[in-house]
């Protein structure tokens, strides 16, 4: 990472909350990224439980068509159950989108989907997925504590708003910062390599993600 403000998609691998294992039981479509390319509805909202609390998202297809797209694969077939807010920079954005199983994160490490054009801001509340360069995207969203419009020019589209629950996501434990070698939270390649066990045992502290559903 070369500075606070830049969001990258280092490693997808895995992060996490609870348990590792149980990840290709509840989801076994997780192990084929290819086939998970069913197009996102106009709109649609995402329920979010959190060791926090929940929150909601609501995801608008014409802002960034790609990223609405991979979204709702990912929530529909579990992908962030379980995960944990592995990188939360008080006044920036929170992180989130690897995977707490390392079978699963070797799967979707390239499985990168086209650059969308920013059509919206990113202003308090948006979400958008971090990238590492041009058509890098993957797995990893942020959602942006404050108005981080700087990230407009650099290619970074949000895809959707949160409309509920914004207090739950300002209240995420952000005393683990930036992530290793430039701050004290867990290094992403240990992430990939070691899973929920690194986590857990490291960071003990992080909020994680409970679980993922698409809102009915």
């Amino acid at each position: 990472m070369t500075s606070r403000r830049s969001i990258l998609k280092l490693v997808p691998a895995l992060v996490v909350a609870a348990i590792a294992a149980p990840v290709f039981a509840q989801a076994p479509g997780l192990s084929n990224p290819a086939a998970l390319t069913e197009q996102a509805p106009a709109t649609y909202k995402v329920r979010v439980e959190t060791s926090k609390g929940p929150f909601v998202i609501q995801v608008h297809r014409s802002w960034a068509p790609h990223g609405a797209d991979r979204f709702y694969n990912l929530v529909k077939h579990g992908f962030f159950d379980n995960d944990r807010f592995f990188r939360v920079i008080s006044g920036f954005m929170v992180q989130f989108g690897i995977n707490g199983d390392p079978r699963v994160s070797g799967h979707w490490r390239d499985a990168n989907i086209p650059d969308d054009p920013v059509r919206m801001s990113n202003k308090r509340g948006t979400i958008t997925f971090a990238t590492a360069g041009p058509n890098t995207r993957t797995t990893q969203v942020f959602i942006n504590f404050a108005d981080n419009s700087s990230l407009d020019g650099q290619g970074f589209a949000p895809f959707g708003q949160v409309v509920s629950g914004m207090n739950v996501i300002d209240r995420l434990n952000a005393e683990y910062g930036e992530g290793a070698p430039r701050g004290r939270g867990p290094s992403q390649g240990r992430i990939q390599s070691e899973g929920n066990a690194y986590l857990m045992k490291g960071f003990p502290r992080m909020d994680f993600v409970k679980k993922a559903t698409i809102a009915k």
